[in-house]
């Protein structure tokens, strides 16, 4: 989803040839393939087809087939993007090889190590040779860490690109009727990092208050394969399927998914993503998580961090329309991508 808009911005000028690398991390269909044909991006030129495994074997796996295509197609720059392992590997490699590396989404921190994601980024921040920061705190996290502020350039949130290249398609989508769904009448969900999914003792209450929440409120809830795993393991699966009011799925495209994500009328998520867009969106976030990366979508939007046992006290307040209303941060426009491209054409092609 952060790829494509700044391919096609890409493409779209006489000096940059965009080549696109798919390292395989995300292998569920519509997680990979369908998204890319949402965004209208085409086949990579390259997959590294790396697939699933521990972060060890993940990590080690794109170093390894990246550094030898970067060998042998040796690219005048790198962008990496987001936090993922694929990210810190792919920045590594550049490193290593003296190739300029570009951090799409630095800076961000929730402050907990215990995250993957976050050793992703302080490895990726710390090696990369430009970093493109979404917000303000992201720039300031950079600053307070070393980083040379002529590194840094603010260019704003490329998830919203996104979100408005496809927005007439989004609206258009049929997803909420297929499910049966009526605008701001349901509650979405979306959980997939460890600390919620992984262990019995934090899913279970969390599942528990999501068959309960949906005696007040319809549940649609889009499961990450990671979940569905879970959800399996620990006998859980048949108890959301057999609640009444609650709907389970399997991961859907960009296009589906975000038309279910602007008629809901509030969003349970651990997703770094999603607290983004419905901040954008104006619609009620919360967040399942101890800290989050993204604090501007607290202090400005329309994020929370909430727990599975005050669960039920925030979707009231939500309910009795007790919550924030948002604003947009700034450069939260749909125009980042322009911005990235034209910040790298004053590093790559100076004067």
């Amino acid at each position: 989803m952060k790829v494509a808009p700044l391919y096609h911005a890409l493409r779209a000028t006489d000096w940059a040839t965009p080549i696109l690398v798919h390292t395989g991390q995300h292998y569920d269909r519509n997680m990979s393939d369908a998204i890319l044909q949402d965004l209208r991006v085409p086949a990579p030129d390259f997959h590294l087809g790396i697939g699933s495994g521990s972060h060890a074997e993940q990590t080690g796996n794109v170093m390894i087939g990246y550094e030898k295509l970067c060998l042998s197609e040796r690219p005048d720059w790198i962008v990496v993007v987001g936090d993922v392992n694929s990210t810190a590997a792919c920045a590594m490699v550049g490193a290593k090889l003296w190739i300029p590396v570009v951090h799409l989404e630095a800076g961000l921190r929730s402050g907990d190590r215990k995250m993957p994601e976050e050793i992703n980024r302080l490895v990726t921040d710390s090696i990369s040779d430009v970093l493109w920061t979404p917000s303000p705190d992201a720039d300031e996290n950079l600053i307070a860490a070393g980083v040379s502020a002529d590194k840094i350039d603010l260019i704003g949130n490329i998830m919203i690109d996104s979100f408005e290249m496809l927005r007439d398609r989004i609206e258009a989508s049929d997803a909420r009727d297929r499910f049966g769904l009526t605008q701001g009448e349901y509650a979405l969900v979306t959980l997939h990092r460890p600390s919620n999914v992984d262990a019995r003792e934090t899913l279970q209450p969390i599942v528990n208050e999501l068959v309960s929440i949906a005696k007040k409120l319809p549940v649609v809830f889009v499961a990450h394969p990671r979940t569905i795993n879970s959800l399996k393991k620990f006998g859980l699966k048949d108890t959301l399927e057999s609640a009444p009011g609650v709907t389970l799925l399997e991961p859907l495209s960009y296009v589906q998914f975000m038309n279910v994500v602007t008629g809901a009328r509030l969003v349970i998520t651990d997703s770094g993503g999603l607290q983004e867009e419905t901040t954008y969106l104006n619609i009620p976030c919360l967040t399942m998580r101890e800290n989050t990366e993204r604090p501007i979508t607290i202090s400005q939007g329309t994020n929370k961090l909430v727990r599975a046992d005050n669960l039920a006290d925030n979707l009231s307040r939500v309910l009795s329309n007790d919550w924030p209303s948002g604003v947009r941060p700034d450069k939260w426009d749909g125009k980042t991508a322009q911005r990235a491209v034209a910040a790298l054409k004053k590093r790559a092609l100076p004067g």
